[in-house]
């Protein structure tokens, strides 16, 4: 379904419910590195297979901006949410506060992929148009949406630090993060990554390897094409079983993983744990043009070094070999820091209808930033790696 939110010159600007509506070719040529989470096919696997509905609480309403002469320029992955479940931008305080003074938090709009921690374009304009205008014209026609709908607030999660600086351009209150990313400094094997580390961090890696390979494990890594109906069932049971402990729902199907095998099959990585002929672990990994992203695991088995090797360096040795840039392997876990993945900025930006909300918020984001720039100088100081390094 199309909804014209309201024609600017020589602009159209609509909002679609469904992203099949828009040309595959067209809305990739927006997106930038090749980034999978923001591809046509992986969006538009996410509601065919209904993971994204008005029932799941993610329910789509994508913004586009034409030209008069029906050139795609511009485009938002946008949703409905009736929850805060799966932006992993933490706002359950925000709604609280909303409740206490009996208005209400939701439904909001949320720029973002989701259940999905990755950063991103979050305004994705064409290479030749002028990006300042459509970038402006996103921004608003999400604003406008939510005023006109009576929404408490629009929200644009882990943007890329352009986008961020952008986006705090046309004064949205901006909320500082971090998670636990990879860089590659021209790496040219794991052991040349590992002579850059302290005595004791690089023996503790090759304990934790040791303990995997004498315990008779081998792995595979295969894209998405190269994954057998078989291995991608076992991948889906570890994804539901550990969803069912610690999160209480899984979201994706396993027709959704087999769809985007099929449509992206190059930017699907996937590491299987074997052990004799039995699969006892996977990983889930996606990649761009230059980074990798980590995004699911699951075992069958509890042995010692086996999580670290099948969702770390397994992926730090792909990206090494494949000269990818960096790897995301998702959000949390301070243990990534010992592995080499140190603390690095992520940001959100929050616009919020209420003015006295929204000068709270304001004020809340700003102490937030002293706090998390004060816990990543902290953690920085765990880093494994020399000095000089």
């Amino acid at each position: 379904m199309k909804d014209y939110l309201y024609l600017s010159k020589r602009m159209k600007i609509e909002v679609l419910d469904n992203l099949s509506a828009v040309d595959q070719q067209a809305w990739n040529r927006l997106v930038t590195t090749n980034n999978p989470f923001l591809k046509h096919e992986f969006l538009t696997a996410l509601e065919t297979h209904h993971c994204v509905s008005k029932e799941s609480g993610w329910q789509p309403q994508h913004i586009v901006i034409y030209t008069d002469e029906n050139q795609l320029v511009g485009a938002a992955p946008l949703y409905i949410k009736y929850h805060s479940h799966g932006e992993f931008v933490f706002d359950w305080s925000w709604a609280e506060a909303y409740q206490r003074n009996r208005l209400n938090y939701y439904p909001k709009l949320v720029s973002a992929i989701p259940y999905t921690p990755m950063t991103g374009q979050r305004l994705l304009v064409s290479a030749d148009a002028d990006a300042t205008k459509i970038g402006k014209l996103l921004i608003q026609a999400t604003i406008n949406m939510a005023l006109e709908r009576d929404y408490s607030s629009c929200h644009w999660l882990f943007p890329t630090q352009e986008q961020k600086e952008f986006l705090q351009q046309q004064s949205l209150i901006i909320r500082l993060g971090y998670q636990y990313h990879w860089h590659n400094h021209g790496y040219q094997s794991f052991e040349h990554y590992l002579s850059h580390f302290i005595s004791r961090k690089r023996k503790n890696i090759l304990k934790e390897r040791r303990q995997v390979n004498q315990a008779g494990v081998h792995f595979q890594i295969k894209h998405g094409d190269e994954v057998s109906p078989e291995e991608w069932r076992t991948f889906h049971k570890f994804y539901r079983e550990i969803y069912d402990r610690k999160w209480g729902f899984p979201s994706l199907s396993l027709g959704f993983f087999e769809e985007i095998a099929n449509t992206i099959p190059n930017q699907i990585v996937l590491v299987l744990a074997y052990l004799d002929d039995t699969c006892i672990a996977t990983a889930l990994n996606m990649r761009s043009d230059d980074t990798l992203y980590g995004r699911h695991w699951g075992c069958s088995e509890q042995l010692p070094g086996l999580h670290f090797e099948t969702c770390y360096y397994q992926g730090l040795e792909y990206c090494i070999q494949h000269g990818l840039k960096r790897f995301e392997p998702g959000a949390q876990g301070e243990h990534k820091i010992a592995r080499g993945f140190l603390p690095t900025p992520t940001w959100s930006a929050h616009w919020v209808a209420d003015t006295q909300f929204r000068e709270a918020i304001t004020r809340y984001t700003l102490a937030e930033a002293d706090d998390m720039h004060k816990m990543m100088q902290q953690l920085e100081s765990h880093s494994p790696f020399h000095i000089q390094d």
